[in-house]
C-alpha cells in the first residue's frame, strides 16, 4: 500500500528540497554559494532584465546576502560551474560534467537536421574547420569576433555562430565566462578539467545518477519528472529506474495529497517518513520569486501542489495577458500568496509595482502588507535602486 503524505507535508518537503523551507540572512562565501547551487541542482540563466536576471534573483531568494560577483567567481574564475543545458541553459556543478557527454554525442547525431545544415551555410565541415582553427590559435572568442552574421529566423545566426554552437553543445567547446550576457567560447580543454572531460559514464550509470540526483531534489516525483528535472534521459528510461529502484527497496510508492484534496501517486526515497519527521519549522517570511526559479518550473505541478496557477506571459501580446510582462509570485511561508508585476527603472532609481493580485481567500491586512513592503525594499536593495512605486498595493485585485 502506497504511503500517504499530507498536502502540508509535501509543500514543506519540496519547498526545503528546494531550498526555499528557510533562508540564509548571513552573508556567503564562495563555498557557501556553491553549495546552494549544489543543492538546487542548477541554475537557470535568462537574459530578460526587467526587474533581474533570473540566475540572480533565484539566488537571492535563497539568500538575502547573495553577491553577484560570487556566481561569476565561480563560473569564470574557479571553474566550479559549467554552463549547458539542462531544460534551458543553467550553471551546472562540475562534478555533473560527465554525464553530460550522452547530451553531446545526441547533439553530433542530430547534426544533419535541416535547421543546422541550413545555417552552416554551403561548406558545413570547412565552416567548422576555421571555427575550430580559430579559437585554437587565439583563444576566447565571442560571435562578435566573426563577420558572417546571419539573417532571419533561428536568432538571426550566421555560418561561424552557427559552428560555435554546434561545438559547444557537441562538448567540443565550452562557455568559458559571459561578457554582459554574451557568451564567450573556449576549448573545452581550458576550462574541463581533464579528468571530468575523459570520464566516460555508461548510459545506465547516468541514468541512475539523474534519477537518484532528482529525486534528491524533489523529495517526491513520478518518472516524468524525474527525466524532465535534468533533461538528461527519457521518461522510458526514469520508468525503468524506478522499477528496479523499487526491486531493491530504495524507494517507495506513495500518495501525495493535492491542494484541491485529491491525490497524486508518486515515488519517494525508502527514508520519506523520517525525512519529513525532520524538518525543520518553515520559513514563514515572505519572499518574491523568479518567474524561472525551479520550485515553480513545472507549472502542473505548482498549481497541483500549491494551488497557485501561474503562467510567464513575457511572449504572450500584451493585449491577451492576464497579468503582465514580469509577474514575480510571492511565497508566503509554505502558501503562494500573491503576484506581483514588476519592472526596475534603473535610469530613474526606481522600482515600479505595476499590478498587485492576491490568491483567493487572501487578504491584504496590516501584516501582510508590510510584510510585501520588506520584500520590496528588500528587492529594491538588491536591484540597486532607491524609490519603491507601490500605488498598486493600495488597490490589490483578485487573482483568477
Amino acid at each position: 500500500m502506497a504511503l500517504e503524505i499530507s498536502n502540508d507535508a509535501a509543500r514543506r518537503l519540496f519547498l526545503e528540497r528546494h531550498a526555499l523551507g528557510s533562508r540564509h540572512d548571513e552573508a556567503l562565501d564562495h563555498d557557501d554559494l556553491l553549495g546552494l547551487v549544489q543543492r538546487i541542482g542548477f541554475v537557470q540563466l535568462d537574459s530578460v532584465n526587467a526587474v533581474e536576471r533570473a540566475h540572480h534573483m533565484i539566488l537571492f531568494s535563497r539568500a538575502a546576502q547573495y553577491e553577484r560577483e560570487l556566481l561569476h567567481a565561480l563560473h569564470h574564475d574557479q571553474r566550479a560551474l559549467f554552463e549547458h543545458w539542462t531544460h534551458d541553459a543553467s550553471l551546472i556543478p562540475m562534478e555533473f560534467y560527465p554525464h553530460w557527454q550522452h547530451r553531446f554525442r545526441a547533439a553530433k547525431a542530430r547534426s544533419d537536421h535541416p535547421r543546422w545544415r541550413e545555417r552552416f551555410g554551403p561548406e558545413p565541415e570547412k565552416t567548422i574547420r576555421k571555427v575550430r582553427a580559430r579559437i585554437r590559435r587565439d583563444g576566447e572568442v565571442s560571435t562578435r569576433d566573426f563577420e558572417d552574421k546571419g539573417a532571419g529566423g533561428w536568432w538571426g545566426w550566421g555560418p561561424s555562430k552557427t559552428a560555435l554552437e554546434y561545438l559547444w553543445r557537441t562538448g567540443e567547446l565550452a562557455i568559458a565566462r559571459r561578457d554582459g550576457f554574451e557568451k564567450i567560447y573556449d576549448l573545452s580543454e581550458r576550462v574541463i578539467p581533464a579528468d571530468l572531460r575523459a570520464a566516460r559514464p555508461t548510459r545506465k550509470q547516468t541514468i541512475d545518477w539523474a534519477c537518484r540526483e532528482a529525486l534528491a531534489r524533489l523529495g517526491f516525483a513520478t518518472p516524468t519528472e524525474l527525466a524532465g528535472f535534468f533533461d538528461l534521459i527519457e521518461i522510458a528510461e526514469a520508468k525503468e529506474w524506478t522499477k528496479a529502484a523499487m526491486r531493491r527497496k530504495n524507494i517507495i510508492e506513495v500518495n501525495v495529497e493535492g491542494a484541491d484534496g485529491g491525490h497524486r501517486h508518486a515515488f519517494a526515497p525508502a527514508s520519506i517518513e523520517a525525512d519529513i519527521a525532520a524538518l525543520p519549522d518553515p520559513h514563514e517570511g515572505t519572499r518574491l520569486l523568479s518567474p524561472f526559479d525551479p520550485a515553480i518550473r513545472d507549472r502542473k505541478r505548482t498549481q497541483r501542489l500549491f494551488g497557485f496557477d501561474y503562467t510567464i506571459e513575457i511572449f504572450v501580446p500584451e493585449a491577451k495577458r492576464r497579468y503582465g510582462y514580469y509577474v514575480l509570485p510571492i511565497l508566503e511561508g509554505t502558501r503562494f500568496s500573491a503576484r506581483a508585476d514588476l519592472k526596475v527603472h534603473r535610469a530613474e532609481d526606481r522600482l515600479e509595482v505595476k499590478g498587485f493580485w492576491l490568491e483567493p481567500g487572501v487578504k491584504l491586512d496590516r501584516a501582510r502588507k508590510t510584510a510585501v513592503e520588506t520584500a520590496l525594499e528588500g528587492l529594491a536593495r538588491f536591484t540597486g535602486v532607491t524609490q519603491i512605486d507601490a500605488a498598486a498595493l493600495r488597490r490589490p485585485a483578485r487573482a483568477g
